[in-house]
Formats: C-alpha cells, structure tokens, sequence
C-alpha cells in the first residue's frame, strides 16, 4: 500500500477530489495555510495500492496544473524599455508518497 499526501490550491481541490471519487478513490483532506503567502490549500490523504498509485497522480495531476501568468505591471512600458515579461508559477500540487506497512480500522 501507498499513502498519497497531496497539496493543491484552494481553487483546485473540489475538482481534484471530484475526479478521485468518480475513479473510485477516497480520500480524506483538510484545509491548510502555508507557503510564504499564506495561501490557503488543501492537504489530501489518499491510501491505494501500490499499483494504482500513478493512476492517482495522473488525476491530481490533470485537475491541479501550473498555471503561468505574466505580472500585473504595464506591458506596453516593459515593452518600451525592452524588459522582457515577468511570469510567476501558480497553483499546481505538492504530493508525497511512502510506503505503509500496515493499516487499521477502529
């Protein structure tokens, strides 16, 4: 078995959770703030096994891109004086995987 710790945006975890129980998967989650901003995420606990585990990654990965935006500051003044266009990476999930050994329902 794997145990799947995922960290998605806000904005990203209804979908990602959506697309987990629609392939028949569960998972527990909890709403978490962190990261130099503070943003607000969600933390998912998803345990499968061993041999679904990319199947899971490839629906959080679906649901929880890297969107990348250019600054809010005047393009046409970057233009002018030749800067180039400054982008920033949004969104997109942390995931950790490990082993479990054992597994108890009380």
């Amino acid at each position: 078995m794997k145990m799947i710790m995922a960290v998605v945006p806000a904005n990203s975890a209804d979908s990602v959770l959506d697309a987990l129980v629609n392939a028949g998967f569960t998972a527990t989650y909890a709403e978490t703030h962190g990261g130099m901003l503070q943003q607000s995420q969600f933390s998912l606990f998803i345990a499968v096994q061993k041999e679904q585990l990319n199947d899971v990654l490839d629906i959080i990965r679906s649901n929880c891109r890297t969107r990348v935006e250019l600054s809010p500051s005047d393009k046409k003044t970057r233009r002018a004086i030749g800067m180039p266009p400054v982008t920033a990476d949004l969104g997109g999930a942390v995931v950790f995987v490990w082993d479990l050994e054992q597994i108890e329902t009380f």
